[in-house]
């Protein structure tokens, strides 16, 4: 039988976790290369590209022809512009989410959004998809001066939360969320169906993987009375 976590809190990571957002992150990429005059990327591209934040999401779309200084923070600033336009737009919550964050709220267990993606689309987006009401936390990318996989973005949410790290677990879908749990000294399950930067998610050193949203409820050891 799969290891069971007895837990006070809960770490999400957001996008491929928790919304599948790529759809609203492709329009927004594809915007910024047509005012940039460059040819548009195909989504499983631009699915690789997201996981660090958008500077690295531009970055990676410019990858054919690299811009540089005020050149580069002027193309960030171009797919920020988009991307306030169409986050929400086409973004789902996962099968199963709604109902997993809602027995976890139930148990009377803390929850935390920790995630790379710039708090003025963070909060938007959890808004838009009816799930920043389980949030007792929001740690968004640039909330600290470091990103996943870093350990402080997870030690701060646990504080946010008054949890310590050792009683959390992180749920995410890539080797950020992996590696910053690590560092942080908590547990990590990844789901499977996210953005993973390319790297097969089996592949990923972590202490298992979730195939739905009901499987992390099995891998919560229950809560005494």
């Amino acid at each position: 039988m799969s290891e069971r976590f007895s837990v006070d809190a809960l770490l999400f990571d957001l996008d491929g976790t928790l919304v599948d957002s790529i759809g609203d992150l492709a329009l927004a990429a594809n915007a910024m290369l047509a005012e940039l005059g460059r040819p548009a990327r195909a989504l499983d591209e631009i699915r690789r590209f997201v996981g660090k934040g958008i500077p690295k999401l531009v970055e990676r779309c410019l990858a054919d022809a690299p811009l540089a200084g005020t050149d580069f923070d002027a193309a960030v600033e171009v797919f920020k512009r988009h991307y306030a336009d169409t986050n929400g737009r086409v973004s789902q919550v996962y099968p199963g989410v709604v109902e997993l964050l809602a027995a976890l709220r139930a148990q009377g267990i803390a929850m935390a959004c920790v995630t790379n993606k710039a708090a003025a689309f963070t909060e938007p987006l959890l808004q838009q998809t009816g799930i920043a009401p389980f949030f007792d936390a929001v740690v968004s990318g640039d909330t600290l001066d470091v990103k996943k996989p870093h350990p402080g973005m997870l030690l701060h949410a646990c504080a946010q939360l008054g949890v310590s790290i050792d009683r959390a677990l992180m749920v995410g879908d890539s080797a950020n969320d992996a590696e910053s749990a690590r560092a942080a000294g908590c547990p990590v399950l990844l789901m499977t169906w996210g953005y993973t930067e390319g790297v097969p998610v089996d592949t990923i050193e972590c202490d298992g993987l979730l195939s739905s949203a009901n499987a992390l409820l099995q891998r919560i050891a229950p809560r005494a009375p």
